[in-house]
């Protein structure tokens, strides 16, 4: 074997890492030491990605896109795996204040509604677009409005990808740069929204920083594997990640390898292919959930001893793949690949962006009433970036997490897995025909209606409880 530069497959992952970890390091220098970029509310990975982009086009340096491709499609599933797998913590169930379960669906349902309030603005702007100024336009984009803002580059990417065969030219790069500029509206609400508090005096108590508190960081739990053991705990976290990731790239396999061997159902592959493959972390998320319960019983049968998931490290996992996402992602747009599709780019994305805000803005007053600006400034962070953005606006506001939204973001994340099944089903159908086009916006509609008014049901029904509860003399308010 050559192990000398000649052999590119050799080198390249380790040039194009090396690369990644400058970029990284450079926006982490430029988050610190300049003022606009702290103001602004930009991540790390955020900033280095725009410096990757802009270093990409000039021709300064030479990035290998097909392997930061790879980064951000496996970074976004590997992530989400790592996430699953965490053992939630005693302190995090605590902050729920009885409430984990209601406060859980409550949140998923709000963060599928805000995919669906997404989607349907971005189909309606690509339908008129493609009868007015944009003749030809490919109609099904719009969904990628959600795919971008709510679900980040990641889903942007794959989704992009996957309307290319369908006819839809620049859509992976039209997909990354909706997601790209998701993360900077995140930062454009985010401070006017922060702004407009401050001057009408409406900053909650928990926006005061109190420099002496610290947040309590837990290492291990009780009876995790020892640091004795001849195997590393970081090891082990790599291992369940990587099982979850072989059990889910064996499942989507054999059941397309399946339909293919059934003649009646052949027919299905080229529509469910890409799907399956594009949500490959939906599914890994749910075989991680479902691990990390198998181990739990384990132990509680006697049949382990340890407990093997260690949530630090999966954190700690779950931010390294996602910082690599969002560099690698944004790093690969190709302005060349947007031309022609601008003027649909910056009217979805501004109105995209204003909606979000708005919306959340109403909808946190109601799913969570007692810290509305908590709520609205995680959800809204998450909705435009990635949780890792909603958790750094939600600081803004509640810098040493007093209020329950920083785990509404986790569980509310676990839940809307369920609630998100059908997006699969819309994301699939709206490509296929003009029909089935105005079939999946109607039923955008149908469907947000549903969570809609399923969750200011739910918030009434559950303050008229817990008003009662307080009537009788059971609780204290």
């Amino acid at each position: 074997m050559d192990f000398s530069s000649a052999n590119k497959e050799l080198w390249g992952f380790i040039l194009t890492s090396g690369v990644l970890a400058i970029l990284l390091l450079l926006g982490n220098l430029l988050r610190r030491k300049t003022r606009f970029f702290r103001n602004a509310l930009a991540p790390t990975s955020v900033i280095a990605g725009f410096i990757g982009l802009i270093v990409n086009e000039t021709g300064l340096i030479s990035l290998n896109i097909d392997l930061l491709q790879m980064f951000t499609y496996h970074g976004l599933a590997i992530g989400f795996i790592a996430l699953s797998l965490r053992v939630p913590q005693l302190q995090d169930l605590k902050k729920q204040k009885g409430d984990g379960l209601y406060n859980s669906v409550n949140s998923g349902m709000l963060i599928v509604s805000n995919y669906l309030m997404q989607g349907a603005l971005g189909l309606i702007i690509t339908i008129i677009a493609s009868f007015t100024f944009a003749p030809g336009f490919f109609k099904a984009s719009g969904i990628l409005l959600p795919m971008g803002y709510g679900q980040g580059p990641g889903q942007g990417n794959n989704i992009g990808a996957m309307y290319e065969s369908y006819g839809f030219a620049g859509g992976q790069s039209f997909g990354l740069a909706i997601a790209s500029i998701g993360f900077v509206w995140a930062s454009i609400g985010g401070i006017a929204y922060l702004y407009y508090l401050k001057k009408k005096n409406k900053l909650p108590a928990t926006a005061i920083r109190h420099s002496k508190e610290q947040v309590e960081v837990v290492f291990e739990d009780d009876n995790e594997v020892p640091l004795s053991e001849p195997v590393d705990r970081l090891t082990l976290q790599v291992a369940l990640i990587a099982l979850v990731y072989l059990i889910t790239y064996g499942l989507i396999y054999g059941l397309l390898w399946v339909l293919g061997n059934f003649p009646s159902l052949s027919g299905l592959v080229d529509t469910l292919s890409p799907l399956l493959w594009g949500f490959n972390f939906l599914i890994g998320s749910v075989i991680a959930l479902l691990m990390r319960g198998s181990l739990k019983k384990f132990r509680e049968k006697g049949l382990m001893s340890h407990q093997y998931p260690n949530t630090y490290l999966l954190n700690r996992i779950s931010g390294f793949a996602f910082d690599v996402m969002v560099v690698g992602a944004i790093s690969t747009i190709s302005i060349e690949d947007l031309k022609g599709n601008w003027p649909v780019f910056l009217i979805m994305s501004t109105l995209g962006g204003v909606a979000t805000l708005f919306y959340n803005i109403k909808m946190s007053k109601i799913v969570y009433p007692d810290y509305p600006v908590a709520g609205m400034m995680g959800m809204y962070g998450m909705m435009t970036g990635t949780a890792s953005t909603g958790i750094m606006l939600l600081r803004e506001v509640d810098p040493l997490f007093h209020t329950p939204m920083s785990m509404n973001l986790v569980t509310g994340s676990s839940t809307a897995i369920i609630f998100a099944a059908p997006i699969l089903l819309f994301v699939g159908l709206a490509a296929q025909s003009e029909l089935l086009l105005y079939v999946t916006l109607g039923s955008i509609f149908v469907y947000w209606a549903i969570l809609h008014f399923g969750l200011r049901y739910r918030t009434r029904k559950h303050a008229l409880k817990h008003k009662n509860a307080v009537d009788s003399g059971e609780i204290q308010d």
